[in-house]
């Protein structure tokens, strides 16, 4: 992509027709996946074999049930109305794997559904209503500003100010994550597909909705007493305890959008009078740690789509797709 100046300037000084050449065209800057990659690893180093980003996880299993009410909005196979196996993976945001479970960042959930047709549809979903960036840039600026400084061992706060004084696409995820504690398990946490899509029926009919997973055990915060005294690493053990009892379940939630409602900013809510349809439920059955577990080495790519599901054109959601390709093609190789 270019940037070019097409005509000439002109001016007048001191009586004198001044004629100024055009400038040069000049190459754009363009950010690219390779780019936003190495600086995770710049930023958080390298684990060979391991992911780059929301390293630290857990792996499960279980299956989805779709409701045949979302056939208004899509022919996606996967709304039949029988059991779908799956395979989840709960995750933390970064590239540390000793990051606390008390971090108030991103929780993730990603899911690989297995469609009786053959197909695969992938889902990626954080712990937050919104994401953190408009653009890729401001992903790259992000993890940038947090890189270590050599001689502290800790990030530059002063980056880090200067980051956020400059990128107001990621306010509304920061503020989330100051006023709201981490939830005290994963399964007491709804999951937020971030992105628009779009739903595509019979008729070929294009729905733009959104879509999030809401608990049925409830959503429950840590309190600021329980930040304080909870160990480091809670969280898959509870998660593997409390599968051991019973399923744990999740409703999924369409929310619709009417014209006007942003498709391409996932840092953007739509209004919460959107009208909401409940179209599935997720069932986890069992929970193990990640290591030789069927998640490793999934690459829960967003854009694997099942038919009557499409992408839009927000630039974070493309952009997802060739980064985790990257990094996953690194860990498979060992690197």
């Amino acid at each position: 992509m270019h940037n070019k100046i097409s005509m000439l300037s002109v001016g007048l000084l001191s009586g004198a027709l001044i004629i100024v050449a055009p400038l040069s065209m000049a190459e754009e800057k363009v950010l690219t996946a390779e780019q936003v990659v190495s600086v995770m690893e710049s930023t958080f180093g390298v684990n060979p074999g391991e992911r780059r980003n929301h390293i630290k996880g857990t792996c499960a299993v279980g299956e989805f049930v779709g409701l045949p009410e979302a056939a208004v909005y899509t022919r996606s196979i996967m709304f039949s109305g029988k059991p779908v196996p799956v395979v989840a993976r709960f995750s933390m945001s970064g590239g540390n794997p000793k990051v606390p479970d008390t971090a108030k960042i991103p929780r993730g959930l990603a899911l690989e559904l297995s469609l009786p047709d053959g197909g695969i549809q992938h889902m990626t979903m954080l712990s937050t209503p919104m994401f953190g960036a408009a653009s890729p840039q401001t992903v790259f600026d992000d993890i940038a500003s947090k890189k270590p400084d050599p001689i502290t061992g800790k990030p530059d706060p002063e980056k880090i100010k200067a980051f956020k004084a400059s990128h107001p696409d990621n306010l509304p995820q920061a503020e989330f994550l100051a006023k709201n504690n981490p939830p005290i398990s994963w399964v007491n946490s709804s999951y937020f597909g971030i992105h628009a899509f779009k739903f595509i029926n019979r008729e070929k009919k294009i729905t733009l909705v959104r879509w999030r997973f809401v608990p049925l055990d409830g959503e429950k915060r840590m309190s600021e007493d329980e930040l304080k005294v909870s160990p480091p690493y809670f969280l898959e053990s509870k998660l593997i305890k409390r599968v051991k009892q019973s399923p744990v379940r999740w409703d999924m939630l369409l929310t619709i959008a009417v014209p006007g409602d942003t498709e391409d900013n996932p840092t953007v809510l739509w209004p919460s009078e959107r009208k909401e349809v409940k179209v599935g439920t997720l069932m986890i059955s069992a929970a193990m740690p990640q290591k030789g577990a069927e998640c490793e080495k999934i690459n829960f790519d967003p854009l694997v789509l099942a038919d009557g599901i499409e992408p839009t054109n927000d630039p974070v959601l493309l952009f997802r797709s060739p980064a985790y390709a990257i990094s996953w093609g690194k860990r498979i190789g060992g690197d």
